[in-house]
């Protein structure tokens, strides 16, 4: 391993060590924080919130691992996120912190990476993000099922993504020529670099490469619930955007209306946000 390499690795074993440092909230700390950061603008609070989810900053960002970027890099734009997730989250729709900032952590970090490769067509368009986060898979389950030839291949991969066969040959030089930071035989935090190398659990990178679309659905569900009367965001929050969904009886129990009412008005808001995301 080049000292470079060493130097990176201690700079991560300490970042993570010193994230790991900051105490988890619990929800009505989260909760009261995220209120005094909302209504008193307390800086303090939006920057415990914060510090308290580092680490699933980090959890995420070795999903990402072997993509051409350096992990304290991803790291970094995962916090981006993290940053931009707690200045729009809002306590009172019923959900954790890291519920919604996920969305925020995986969309920076995917369109970092996007960006940071060495090439101009590659990423332009949705085929070729697919491309981006699914070949690897695409040519190990080949190679697997007895298709070795190279060529072959690579043709396969190109049509199944929808894709040229150049553009296949030329992610594949973009991997082999950047994948290899932080892949030496070492351990960091204490484990074994192999238990933190990213899962190998069936169609992850079909989940990675619907990233932006999954953080775009977000972002515009934020934006149609806004278009909601009060009752109607009350009912789907408690219904839908909550851990423990509430039934609909309680919900009618404090509206002051019947459990069939509520059902209404759940149909009613659920159609108009189909509606309004659908636009």
């Amino acid at each position: 391993m080049t000292s470079r390499a060493l130097t990176v690795v201690g700079e991560l074993d300490r970042y993570i060590a010193e994230v790991n440092r900051f105490p988890l909230l619990s929800a009505e700390e989260e909760n009261d924080l995220a209120n005094k950061w909302k209504k008193d603008g307390d800086v303090s609070a939006a920057h415990r919130m914060v510090t308290s989810n580092l680490r699933f900053v980090v959890k995420i960002a070795y999903e990402y691992r072997g993509y051409g970027a350096r992990t304290l890099d991803v790291i970094q734009e995962g916090s981006i996120g993290l940053m931009n997730a707690v200045q729009k989250f809002d306590a009172d729709r019923g959900y954790r912190l890291l519920t919604y900032a996920v969305f925020w952590i995986r969309s920076y970090i995917h369109s970092f990476l996007m960006k940071s490769m060495r090439m101009i067509k590659i990423g332009t368009s949705r085929a070729h993000r697919k491309l981006f986060f699914k070949m690897r898979s695409l040519k190990g389950k080949l190679a697997a099922g007895g298709n070795t030839n190279h060529d072959e291949i690579i043709d396969i991969v190109a049509e199944e993504v929808g894709v040229s066969r150049n553009d296949v040959i030329e992610m594949e030089q973009h991997f082999s020529g950047n994948d290899t930071s932080l892949d030496a035989p070492v351990k960091e935090t204490g484990a074994p670099l192999a238990e933190i190398m990213p899962s190998d659990s069936p169609n992850q990178e079909d989940t990675l490469a619907e990233l932006e679309i999954e953080a775009d659905r977000a972002a515009r569900l934020e934006t149609a619930m806004g278009e909601l009367p009060e009752r109607e965001q009350a009912i789907i929050q408690q219904r839908y955007l909550t851990e423990e969904p509430r039934q609909l009886k309680d919900i009618g129990q404090d509206l002051g209306v019947s459990k069939q009412r509520v059902a209404q008005l759940e149909k009613r808001a659920l159609d108009k946000l189909r509606t309004l995301m659908a636009a």
